[in-house]
């Protein structure tokens, strides 16, 4: 066997979506700005003796932690990047990230809920004077989160990658930018939290001007449906990916429409994503002209997300 060089046929297995940087910094930005309205908060809270601004600054905390999990999400993708061990890379570990996040977020959801008819059943003096200012400051602390974390998460930017290819497997295709799973985990939480803090002010500002104290717990029953719709919706995108699920039909529709050509046949068809805006693909196909695996890949060229292509090719019975 001649032992030449496998480098024209071999390329690297980063998947991790094109703003994965950017992300990972604003991730980190808002985690300090929580972490440290928190401290203030029940440091605030226990010097004073405010029991609602210390409950607020425990809420913040499981964002904090929440947000953390993010954070190091990207951290740990980026470092592990090139590490063979992960066979298709870290592309997927922001899913893992978001499915955990997604698991806090319907837990503090439940929390809330639970408070919420407990003050309904068993209503408890509020001190407004002194809990309005404390909601605005958290509203005002979690628009800003919000306003770091709103990237187009629904945009799909473009992103160009070229490996080449070789003779089984190879790769070919584009990656765009995709959906980034764990940012918009981090971005779920500080819009949640930012809910919370609408719905408290108007609770507050109409149990203090109008004498309805029953919409403070009522108005966290509201935030409960919501927050845990959220959370469930997140937790089925994640989980979704982690199952490694077929992203879309139109997805595979159009990959057999590129190769089921001139008597070619697709006899099996896995797609999957292995990080944001990244697809692999292995395909077996039944040709009475059997070609190179590249001969197939080329009719894929340029399909949107599609970054992996394995391709195995078997003769059509009777033409051998």
């Amino acid at each position: 066997m001649h032992t030449h060089s496998l480098e024209p046929w071999s390329h690297g297995h980063v998947f991790l979506g094109d703003r994965h940087d950017r992300h990972a910094r604003r991730t980190w930005a808002v985690v300090a700005l929580t972490a440290v309205t928190m401290v203030v908060e029940i440091a605030g809270g226990t010097w004073f003796g405010s029991m609602a601004l210390v409950a607020d600054g425990w809420h913040m905390s499981t964002h904090a932690a929440a947000l953390g999990i993010a954070a190091l999400a990207y951290r740990f993708a980026r470092r592990h990047a090139e590490d063979p061990r992960f066979t298709f890379g870290t592309g997927k570990f922001g899913d893992l990230a978001a499915f955990a996040s997604a698991i806090i977020l319907g837990l503090v959801a439940l929390l809330i809920g639970a408070e919420s008819v407990d003050r309904l059943l068993h209503p408890a003096p509020i001190g407004f004077g002194q809990a309005i200012p404390i909601a605005i400051l958290g509203l005002a602390v979690n628009l800003a989160s919000v306003w770091l974390l709103h990237d187009d998460h629904d945009d799909h930017g473009h992103h160009g990658h070229d490996h080449g290819g070789h003779s089984h497997g190879g790769h070919g295709g584009h990656g765009h930018g995709g959906h980034d799973t764990n940012f918009r985990a981090a971005y779920i939480h500080v819009l949640a939290d930012a809910l919370t803090s609408v719905l408290a002010i108007a609770a507050l500002l109409g149990g203090r001007y109008l004498g309805l104290a029953w919409l403070d717990p009522a108005m966290g029953l509201v935030g409960t449906v919501v927050i845990l719709a959220w959370s469930w919706s997140l937790l089925r995108t994640a989980g979704l990916v982690l199952l490694d699920a077929r992203p879309s039909p139109a997805a595979t529709a159009e990959i057999r429409a590129r190769l089921e050509t001139d008597g070619d046949r697709v006899s099996d068809l896995h797609l999957w994503q292995v990080g944001p805006g990244h697809h692999a693909a292995v395909i077996a196909l039944v040709s009475d002209n059997p070609q190179p695996p590249a001969h197939y890949k080329a009719r894929l060229a340029g399909l949107r997300d599609l970054s992996h292509v394995t391709i195995e090719v078997q003769p059509c019975p009777g033409h051998a």
